[in-house]
Formats: C-alpha cells, structure tokens, sequence
C-alpha cells in the first residue's frame, strides 16, 4: 500500500502518511510498524513494540482461560423403588456437586416391569428436585428416555462464586487451626513451666527439709 492511517504509539492519530515515512518514523522511534486494520482505506497501522504486543495479549488470554467457567455436568444414578438410606447417599452427593456449582444430570434407571410405572420415577425426581431447591433448580424437566428417565439440576451459584467461598472457607479454617496450634503451644509451655517449678521445689526440699518455698 502507497500510504496508511498512522496511529502513534500512545494511541494518537497522526493521520494518513507515505508508507515509507511510516516505517521512518517506527524507525526513529525504535518501535514496530503493525498493521492493525487490514480492511481499511487506507489500512490502519500503529507504532508499537511487537514483542511486548504479544506477551501481553498471550497474558491476558492466560488469564481469560485461567478466569473461565467451566461447564461440569456430574451424573447420578437412581433406581425407581431406592431404599431411603441409599437415597439419602445419594442426595448427599447431589448436594456437593450443587455446592460446587455444577449442573447433576440424574438418571433413574428402569429394570423389567419398572418400564410400565414411569410415575415411580417421576415422583423420585420430583422428590429430589423438592429437597435440594434451596441448592438447585430444575434446569431440564423429567424427560423418558428409553428405559431411563433423566432430569438436570443447575446450581443456584455460579461455579466462580463456590469457588471462591470453597477458597475463603478454606482460609478460615486455615486460620482456626493456627490459632488452636498456637493455643496448644501456649498450653504445653506452661505445663513444662509448671512441671519444672514442681520438680524445683521438690529438690530444694530433698536439700532442706526445713526450706520454706
């Protein structure tokens, strides 16, 4: 191209300019002439360093994906006719990955004649629905599927947010144990104190039994 945009290194227009005077000035300025708007008339170019360009945009797409939500779906599988201890094994379940922020895609699991009661897992999945909510919503709706039947729970939190109450919980409890480390010292001190006044007097009564400490 004969000419370019020019946009100094700072941000500021310097305006349309000879392509060999744009590369003089990079020049004088010890920087680099980037192209920056292909598609203009005439294309945009800017003085700049290059090498820093890059670190800081390959920085901030680090800490895009480092700051990035991932998606977890966990399964939970259910049988229509559960027991109540093993339901509430896996409600217990349920509720962690809730807590965590992820979605639970629950399964319950016809075997035989249990295909023709549907009702059966559908109650069971309302019933599960009913004692999580304060954790979790509905996302997907009791669907059949073949001889199974699914549903999927969303989290009320987002997973950035559990982790960072799963991070300050972990502080905290961090916190507490150093303090009770502390106090456990503080304790042990002052009975090898105590023990060493008792074993003092002890030996000082041996040398005079008379001696009142």
């Amino acid at each position: 191209m004969p000419e370019v945009r020019l946009v100094g290194p700072n941000g500021e227009t310097v305006g349309i300019v000879p392509t060999d005077q744009a590369f003089k000035l990079a020049q004088e300025a010890d920087l680099d002439l980037v192209e920056i708007a292909p598609m203009g008339k005439p294309p945009v170019c800017k003085l700049m360093d290059y090498g820093k360009f890059k670190y800081e945009n390959a920085q901030k797409a680090r800490e895009s994906r480092r700051n990035q939500t991932n998606v977890v779906i966990k399964e939970m599988k259910l049988r229509p006719k559960i027991d109540t201890h093993d339901y509430e094994t896996k409600k217990g379940h349920v509720v962690r990955f809730l807590q965590a922020g992820d979605k639970v895609k629950i399964t319950i699991m016809f075997r035989g004649r249990e295909q023709h009661r549907p009702e059966l897992g559908f109650r069971l999945l309302q019933q599960l629905a009913e004692d999580v909510e304060e954790l979790g919503f509905v996302e997907s709706r009791p669907k059949q599927d073949g001889r199974n039947m699914t549903m999927v729970l969303g989290p009320h939190k987002k997973k950035s947010e559990a982790k960072a109450e799963a991070k300050a919980a972990k502080a905290a409890k961090a916190a507490e144990q150093a303090e009770h480390d502390a106090d456990d010292t503080a304790e042990r001190a002052e009975r090898k104190q105590r023990a060493a006044k008792k074993k003092a007097k002890k030996r000082n009564e041996a040398l005079d039994p008379d001696m009142d400490l």
